[in-house]
């Protein structure tokens, strides 16, 4: 397992590299989307509108902030569980989504357009919001903004922690996890 400092801009190339147990450190530039953004995307596709934001080489994190604290960029920002999204994951990896950043399992779908996208899932650590938030310099919605805390956020993060939960040979931590107990 490997310890890995990545410039958001350099992840693709690092990404064949990347293996389930790996710590990464992410820099750069990211999203958030929930359930109901989601939602709202994947309708877009199948009407044949565009996202609101060029999802190629992008992160997804699923994530929706608590409201920021005074003098704060963006309140807690912690994981959310990444299955709810699993309906609309592989459309948006076909469509060249790069990563996503959540907790938890991911379904057999999922798992197979990461590998068939040479893509990555990374776990952040649940429970750690407040600590999260403070990697992260900058944040504004995007789109969506009706939907409150799950609205499109960009966000510019720094040494941001995730683990290498899905590479691209098929790892999943979790399985790996469960087979040794």
């Amino acid at each position: 397992m490997k310890e890995l400092y990545i410039d958001i801009c350099d992840l693709k190339d690092e990404i064949p590299d990347l293996l389930i147990g790996d710590m990464v450190y992410l820099t750069g530039e990211i999203y958030t989307a929930r359930d109901a953004a989601h939602k709202r995307m994947y309708e877009a596709l199948e009407e044949g509108r565009e996202l609101p934001f060029d999802i190629k080489g992008q992160i997804i994190y699923y994530m929706g902030p608590s409201p920021a604290r005074p003098g704060n960029v963006i309140g807690s920002a912690g994981p959310t569980t990444s299955s709810r999204m699993d309906k609309y994951t592989p459309a948006l990896l076909d469509l060249g989504l790069l990563c996503m950043i959540g907790k938890g399992r991911r379904t057999e779908e999922v798992k197979k357009a990461v590998v068939r996208n040479k893509a990555v899932y990374l776990a952040a650590i649940g429970g750690a919001g407040a600590l999260l938030s403070k990697c992260i310099s900058h944040a504004e919605v995007v789109a969506y903004e009706d939907l409150g805390t799950e609205a499109v956020r960009r966000l510019i993060v720094k040494n941001f922690p995730a683990v290498v939960a899905l590479d691209t040979l098929g790892g999943d931590i979790y399985q790996e996890v469960e087979n040794r107990v």
